[in-house]
C-alpha cells in the first residue's frame, strides 16, 4: 500500500471515528467479560463452598454448574452484540472510507 493512500485513510474523519468508536466499544465489552470471568474464578479460588451448594436437596448438580454455563453464554452474547454492531455501524463507516478514497483517488 502506498504511503499517500495510508495517509489519506488515516486523515479521513470517518476513519478516526471508526477507530475511536470500535476501540471504545471493544474495551467496554472486554471489561464486562473480564469482570464476569474473574468474579467466577475468584469465587472458586476464595469461596468454593458458595458454588458447591446443591441446586436441590437430592441433586448432585451444584450452583456452580449453571453459573459456569452462564459465564460461557455471557461470552457468546457479548460476541453477538459486537458482531451486530460491527456488521452495521462499523461496516457503514468502513464503506464511507472506501467510497471517499475511490472518489478522491
Amino acid at each position: 500500500m502506498k504511503k499517500e493512500l495510508v495517509d489519506q485513510i488515516k486523515n479521513d474523519p470517518n476513519y478516526k471515528e471508526l477507530v475511536a468508536k470500535r476501540g471504545s466499544f471493544s474495551l467496554k465489552l472486554t471489561m464486562a467479560m473480564l469482570v464476569v470471568y474473574f468474579a467466577f474464578i475468584l469465587t472458586i479460588a476464595f469461596d468454593p463452598s458458595l458454588l458447591a451448594v446443591p441446586l436441590s436437596s437430592d441433586s448432585v448438580t451444584t450452583v456452580g454448574i449453571p453459573i459456569g454455563m452462564a459465564v460461557i453464554v455471557f461470552a457468546f452474547i457479548l460476541t453477538g452484540i459486537y458482531t451486530k454492531r460491527a456488521n452495521g455501524e462499523f461496516d457503514d463507516l468502513s464503506n464511507k472510507i472506501k467510497n471517499s478514497i475511490k472518489d478522491n483517488g
